[in-house]
């Protein structure tokens, strides 16, 4: 909370730790607020000790003096060779005996907001610079951990979660009818909107410096592009070889902990990996699986493969198995949770596989997310490749228009030949984005007079367009499948996949660690050639060969699944029958959405319907003027 000179306001410990207590779960295991003297700043923290649990180490951290303050959330997994280079300075002080927390305090007294760049790990911060009367917020470069804030005339106030913000009474809770438009293609607001108007997420790898005067300075800090190192002429073992070294790595070092860490097992190639590498020194390993109440047709059970990968590592494995009762029973819970709508069925597993680890002891653990977008991992990714190398084909424009005309005429423009070849028309990318809910011809039949009338013609094209300039400048190789890679690291990682684990886990007290997206393999990964992943048309060809060997065969040659909820059964059983009475009042009451095509949505049962629910769960709950 910074309170901008010349205003009546003034930063309060009750209006601060009303901020701190919503964030209660991120942090059972202590708090903290700090009000400068004069009002103009107060700092609110809720502690999930995980390294150096000495109360020395609390937060807010101050140096020596007083005029530099933090607070953070994440880790920094490199703090101990930056605090020893910041020893040797014979400048610093260090009161503690190995907080990262600290690290970040000195780094920033040597480097100024510089240190960012030296910082290896994943972190939300906010840095009060008594000595220039300066606020920094930042976010790690991957966009691991969030990070929101709302500017009005005489404050701005930040937290890790919406409610943070929202537990100021005056805060208006009014929606933004673009992210709300945008939600409807990529299940989730695209950075910097969010749900709530007047309130914004910081982009990844962004730093924010607000001065006491209001005025506001925003700048892009690290970006892959900047970073790689072209591996051209290199052959396969090679480049096998460097991916499994530097993931070696990056697992070894999110094991740093002063408590228990577990491993997040699906049985799939990149969970099985973490807890393989994280096993190849003698490691003891919790390992955490959920699995479902029947063997579903669009899920087939993975609690075998788990088991599998569980009894080579002899881990102390756990399992928890999830029934449609369970999630009904939960969804109150989940919108709660969320802050605003993260559609993502997959949210539900995570929230009880995180649970299930917390009671078991586990108080960090490692997740898979981010290898199928740096491998070429998914099957839809294979089928937008070949869309997009068809649409490079010397095709006239006028041609392809001609075949939209042909399609609507046939009555197929809802459909998603329809878009494809209407972006192919327009010269715009085919992919999107790794999810995507409803196209942009399906979005205008299903939105109400409302979200009409409040976006005009407005296309979610808008969104990305941002991220196309910059990798056409930037990209080494301005592949299709490196397009795909960095869309997904810029929108769908960071404010679908991350955030949906980000806000499951933490509310539980866990925290998870992602090896595949230290920022060090990313920029391995995007060094690659796109040729070298895609050999011979097979799925996560490199990465398959990186750890042959490392787990067994059986789950390196398995079809890929992918980690799901089974919505399509259960949403023609109780679940359906929630859905359409919850979306159905929600289009009636806030014309957002067109009753008359959600009905037709909701008689076919699948993860559409699932998209909208959430919505209308997140309306009712959020109170919106």
């Amino acid at each position: 909370m910074l309170a901008f000179r010349r205003s009546d306001f003034r930063a309060t410990d009750a209006y601060v730790t009303r901020m701190r207590e919503t964030l209660a779960s991120r942090g059972p295991d202590g708090a903290r607020t700090w009000v400068s003297p004069d009002g103009a700043v107060g700092l609110g923290f809720r502690r999930l000790a995980i390294v150096d649990l000495d109360e020395r180490a609390m937060q807010p951290m101050a140096n020596e003096t007083g005029d530099v303050r933090l607070v953070f959330n994440g880790e920094i997994y490199n703090h101990l060779d930056l605090r020893r280079e910041l020893e040797a300075t014979g400048r610093h002080v260090f009161r503690t005996d190995h907080s990262d927390t600290e690290t970040i305090v000195h780094a920033y007294e040597e480097w100024g907001i510089g240190c960012l760049e030296r910082l290896r790990g994943m972190f939300a911060l906010a840095i009060w610079d008594a000595r220039s009367r300066e606020l920094w917020l930042a976010r790690d470069r991957i966009g691991i951990k969030p990070l929101f804030y709302a500017r009005r005339g005489d404050r701005l106030a930040f937290g890790s979660e919406l409610p943070a913000i929202l537990s100021d009474p005056e805060q208006p809770r009014r929606l933004d009818a673009e992210a709300a438009y945008h939600y409807l293609s990529f299940l989730t607001a695209p950075a910097p909107l969010t749900f709530y108007e007047g309130i914004a997420k910081l982009p990844p790898a962004t730093w924010l410096r607000v001065r006491e005067d209001g005025s506001c300075e925003e700048r892009c800090w690290w970006d892959p592009w900047d970073h790689v190192e072209p591996l051209l002429g290199r052959s396969d073992d090679e480049l096998a070889g460097r991916v499994l070294d530097e993931l070696r790595v990056s697992v070894e070092l999110r094991k740093m902990s002063d408590v228990p860490v577990g491993i997040f097992l699906s049985g799939g190639i990149d969970s099985s990996t973490n807890a393989a590498l994280f096993a190849g020194h003698g490691s003891a390993v919790q390992t955490f699986s959920i699995g479902y109440d029947a063997d579903y047709a669009s899920y087939p059970s993975e609690l075998p493969y788990a088991r599998l990968m569980a009894d080579v590592v002899a881990a102390d494995h756990h399992e928890r198995i999830v029934s449609e009762a369970d999630v009904l029973d939960f969804l109150p819970q989940l919108v709660r949770i969320q802050g605003e709508p993260i559609a993502d069925p997959v949210a539900v597993p995570l929230y009880f596989v995180s649970e299930l680890a917390r009671r078991s002891g586990a108080v960090v653990c490692q997740a898979g997310e981010g290898a199928d977008e740096l491998f070429w991992g998914y099957p839809s990714w294979r089928t937008h490749l070949r869309l997009q190398r068809a649409h490079d084909l010397a095709v006239p424009r006028s041609a392809k228009r001609l075949g939209l005309k042909a399609l609507a005429l046939a009555g197929r423009a809802d459909t998603r030949p329809f878009e494809f070849l209407r972006r192919g028309s327009e010269g715009v990318p085919v992919f999107w984005g790794g999810a995507e809910a409803f196209t942009e011809s399906q979005k205008r039949r299903l939105a109400g007079p409302a979200l009409l009338e409040a976006v005009g013609d407005l296309s979610s094209w808008e969104a990305l367009a941002p991220i196309r300039r910059r990798f056409e400048e930037a990209a080494w190789e301005p592949s299709h499948l490196h397009w795909m890679s960095y869309l997904d690291l810029r929108l769908r990682l960071p404010e679908l996949l991350l955030a949906r684990i980000d806000r499951m886990s933490m509310a539980v007290g866990v925290e998870v660690r992602v090896p595949f997206l230290d920022h060090r393999f990313v920029e391995l990964a995007l060094s690659i050639p796109s040729a070298a992943k895609t050999r011979g048309g097979e799925l996560k060809h490199l990465l398959k060969h990186a750890v042959r060997g490392v787990i067994p065969d059986e789950l390196v040659d398995r079809p890929k699944q992918g980690f799901r909820m089974p919505v399509e059964e259960w949403f023609r059983e109780r679940l359906g029958d929630r859905a359409r009475l919850e979306v159905g009042a929600f289009a009636r009451e806030s014309e957002l959405l067109d009753p008359v095509e959600v009905g037709r949505l909701l008689e076919r049962p699948g993860r559409s319907a699932w998209y909208l629910l959430n919505l209308a769960l997140w309306w009712r709950e959020a109170g919106i003027a």
